[in-house]
């Protein structure tokens, strides 16, 4: 039985205040119980709906075989690794994944994590220190900025894919200074690409590396598949390459691929690698089966992309606003969090969830309703979650 008594009366003051302060600003978040599998539509609090913000981009998640693999695998190795991987030694369905991997993105080796958020966190820190300069995309995710800042270098900012601003801080920094250019492949909450050719030829001008976040990129984007840097052409300009296997793959976990001696380096110097429990097998062996199906189906992605066609088609046709969108991320831009929050009830009433997405996740005044589709989703489905959106959009006067 623990020691410590209840928590004071004020704690529990300060803890209501601050939820108060939340709700009033309308952004209080709450979790949500679903009761079936991740899917095109989803049994939510006793109802079936259209689900448009999952991330699992190809349907894997539920893919039989995927599902298969990681039963397998719990059933010979168990449900957990047991400790760090330095502790207790490397199961064999993560050395599995782990050389998939590095054979999909062409390079000697790879490491994983139990998230990717452990992997930036990690990796960052390991290669930059105090000493050391980075410049991050304004709309880097939050575990980049995390991991930027526990790096302990000297950081800074520059406008989302501005590369003259980009070049400006380059040339300001002090002379000789090691420097890490971060950023996403994918932006997560605008569903545009990052400009990886011109980022390269800075980095190559300027003598910088590059560190990208490829975790939406990977499995959806280049011609194959491997993600951002393929899209881009990149590939061989940009030696370690990190995405996660929670998207596309339907998995869980994060990764970093590249020379053998950047992820032995990785191994010996990554502290959220080093102090953290393996990944569970079943997650692994499920990630390594789905990046079987992702080289050997091409249709899926096809399918993804296609439906992403006909949503966003039917949406621009509607006037909605969807920014910059290249990808199946496809944000309405609403504004202020309470327009938000009253179109993400009104779909949900009407059988589409879809929540709203608000600060600090995405900068002031730009609060927004992120459609995600899937290859899973049907014509059907999207034809009718587009005549929910455009009840809800009129509603509120958005289109």
């Amino acid at each position: 039985m623990s020691n410590l008594g209840p928590l004071p009366e004020a704690h529990h003051l300060m803890f209501d205040q601050h939820l108060r302060k939340l709700q009033d600003q309308n952004l209080l978040r709450r979790l949500r119980t679903i009761d079936s599998a991740t899917g095109p539509t989803v049994v939510l609090e006793g109802r079936e709906v259209i689900l448009l913000s999952s991330n699992n981009y190809l349907g894997l998640a539920t893919h039989p075989t995927v599902v298969a693999a990681a039963i397998a695998a719990t059933r010979q190795y168990g449900a957990g690794s047991g400790a760090a991987r330095l502790v207790c030694g490397s199961l064999m369905p993560h050395h599995t994944l782990e050389a998939a991997l590095a054979r999909f993105k062409g390079t000697e080796a790879a490491l994983t994590f139990a998230s990717g958020y452990l992997a930036n966190i990690g990796a960052i820190p390991a290669l930059i220190g105090k000493d050391g300069f980075i410049l991050a995309d304004r709309l880097c995710h939050a575990s980049l900025i995390d991991g930027c800042r526990l790096s302990g270098a000297m950081f800074r900012v520059y406008h989302h894919s501005d590369m003259h601003h980009l070049e400006r801080l380059l040339a300001r920094r002090p002379a000789g200074t090691r420097t890490l250019i971060v950023t996403d492949g994918l932006f997560s909450m605008d569903g545009d690409i990052a400009p990886m050719q011109d980022i390269a030829e800075l980095a190559e001008r300027y003598d910088a590396m590059i560190y990208v976040d490829d975790a939406h990129g990977t499995g959806i984007l280049g011609r194959t598949g491997r993600g951002t840097l393929e899209h881009c052409e990149v590939e061989a300009r940009i030696p370690f390459h990190m995405g996660t296997l929670s998207k596309a793959l339907g998995s869980s976990g994060g990764y970093l691929t590249g020379s053998a001696s950047f992820i032995a380096y990785l191994v010996n110097t990554c502290r959220s690698f080093t102090y953290t429990t393996a990944p569970n097998p079943g997650s692994a062996a499920a990630a390594a089966a789905a990046l079987q199906i992702i080289e050997h189906e091409p249709e899926r992605r096809i399918r993804l992309w296609e439906n992403r066609a006909r949503l966003a088609q039917g949406l621009l046709r509607l006037g909605f606003d969807l920014a910059a969108s290249q990808s199946p991320i496809l944000p309405i831009i609403v504004g202020t969090p309470d327009r938000a929050m009253t179109m993400a009830q009104s779909l949900f009433a009407h059988g589409v969830y879809a929540p709203a997405i608000r600060p600090p996740t995405v900068p002031p005044a730009t609060s927004r309703i992120r459609l995600t589709i899937t290859a899973d989703h049907t014509p059907e489905l999207i034809d009718r979650a587009l005549v929910i959106l455009e009840q809800a959009g009129r509603a509120i006067n958005l289109i």
